[in-house]
């Protein structure tokens, strides 16, 4: 098994880890030999999402510049707290086609996307805007905005190296 999903898969918050690997491990086995999904995100600290918010806003994103965008595609509109991902309960990923990152949604990212939410997971690629492809999220039905109102009230607990908020 491929480590590197699985350590992330681990910063996931602790009452949603083992579904994401029980997801995780049965979207590998139904992709074929040479496709593999990779978790490409899992935690991501306040710090990291307002990184990534500034990309293409205020920081030139270097994975997409143009003439039109010189600062490049904006990736995230979640600036800190404002992300499933700040809270242990979102990953990423994208499909390995041959040791290739491929991040075109097709036949084998839909059977990646079809046992994710089969297992519960919503996907961002069923969102109305700002579509979210690579994204899995659970959020026991509780808003970014309530989870981070727990973070701010420290209505929190720390576990192996990572603060999360009490479910």
């Amino acid at each position: 098994m491929e480590q590197t999903s699985i350590k992330r898969i681990a910063q996931c918050h602790p009452k949603i880890r083992e579904k994401f690997l029980a997801a995780y491990n049965e979207a590998v086995k139904v992709t074929p030999t040479g496709v593999h999904p990779f978790i490409t995100q899992a935690m991501r600290t306040f710090k990291e999402s307002d990184d990534l918010y500034a990309l293409g806003r205020t920081k030139v994103n270097p994975d997409g510049k143009s003439a039109r965008q010189p600062l490049g595609n904006i990736i995230s509109n979640a600036k800190a707290g404002q992300s499933y991902h700040n809270y242990g309960l979102a990953v990423d990923f994208v499909n390995q086609v041959n040791g290739v990152a491929k991040w075109t949604v097709d036949d084998n990212w839909m059977k990646v996307v079809k046992v994710f939410k089969a297992h519960g997971f919503s996907w961002g690629g069923d969102w109305k805007t700002f579509k979210d492809y690579p994204h899995f999220e659970y959020t026991f039905g509780l808003s970014v905005k309530q989870l981070k109102a727990k973070w701010d009230k420290g209505d929190t607990f720390v576990q192996d190296g990572y603060t999360y908020v009490n479910i």
